[in-house]
C-alpha cells in the first residue's frame, strides 16, 4: 500500500467505518462538530504516506470554535494559541533557539513530513473526548501500524498518556520513539520541557541520511 487514498479505500468498506460515518451524520444535525468536514482528514492530505518522517500524536481536536483544522496541536492563522501549543513553542525555542512564531498553523511541519495525527479525529463543541470509542481509534491505530510496517527510520513523538499508549503499535526496531508528558500546562513541567523532541528528531534523521525537518514556521 503506497498511498493514503488506497488505505482509505480499504477502510471505508469496513463496518466500523460505516458505523462511524452514520454517527457523525446523526450528531452533525444536532450539534457543532470540529473540525469542519473538509478538514477532518487534513493530516493525511497534507502529509503523503511516502513522505512521513515523523508522527506527532495528539488525543482529539481542539473543541473551541475556530481552532481545530485537522492537524494535531495546530490552529489556523490569526487564531490565538491554545495553552498546549504555547508550550510546544516554548520547548521549540529552548531546544533549537527558534523564536515563537506569529502563527500557530503547523501546516509547514506537515509539508516537511510530520504527520500531525490525533487518535480521535472529531469532537463536539466544548465536549472533549465526546467521540471517543466511535471508531476513530481503530482507523488511526491502523494508520500507525501501516507506517510502522512499511517505513523505516520514522520518529514517533508521543506526548501525554493517551499518545504513549500507542507505543505498543510501534514494533520495528528501526524507528525512534520519543515520549514525554503532554505539553498541557497541567503536565508540561513534569518532563515535557527539556525533552528536546525537535533536535532529537533531526539528529536521528541525520544519522540515517534522511533530510532533517525544518521546524521554523513562516511569520
Amino acid at each position: 500500500m503506497e498511498t493514503w487514498k488506497e488505505f482509505f479505500k480499504q477502510e471505508k468498506s469496513e463496518p466500523y467505518f460505516q458505523s462511524l460515518i452514520e454517527k457523525l451524520n446523526d450528531r452533525n444535525h444536532q450539534t457543532t462538530i470540529y473540525p469542519p468536514p473538509d478538514d477532518i482528514l487534513n493530516a493525511f492530505h497534507q502529509t503523503p504516506l511516502k513522505q512521513v518522517k515523523a508522527v506527532i500524536l495528539g488525543q482529539d481536536p481542539y473543541h473551541n470554535p475556530g481552532e481545530a483544522h485537522g492537524l494535531s496541536f495546530s490552529v489556523r492563522e490569526g487564531v490565538p494559541f491554545p495553552p498546549s501549543l504555547c508550550n510546544v513553542f516554548k520547548e521549540l525555542e529552548n531546544d533549537l533557539g527558534i523564536p515563537q512564531p506569529h502563527t500557530g498553523n503547523l501546516t509547514p511541519w506537515a509539508k516537511e513530513g510530520v504527520l500531525l495525527l490525533n487518535s480521535i479525529l472529531t469532537v463536539e463543541e466544548n465536549r472533549p473526548l465526546s467521540h471517543r470509542d466511535w471508531g476513530w481509534e481503530i482507523l488511526t491505530d491502523k494508520a500507525i501500524r501501516l507506517i510502522n510496517n512499511h517505513h523505516d527510520h520514522v520518529v514517533f513523538i508521543l506526548w501525554g498518556n493517551s499518545a504513549r499508549k500507542k507505543k505498543d503499535l510501534i514494533t520495528k526496531q528501526t524507528h525512534l520513539v520519543i515520549e514525554s508528558p503532554h505539553p498541557s500546562p497541567l503536565s508540561a513541567h513534569r518532563g515535557f520541557f527539556g525533552s528536546k523532541p525537535f533536535s532529537r528528531t533531526n539528529r536521528y534523521l541525520n544519522q540515517h541520511n534522511i533530510k532533517e525537518i525544518d521546524w521554523r514556521l513562516s511569520s
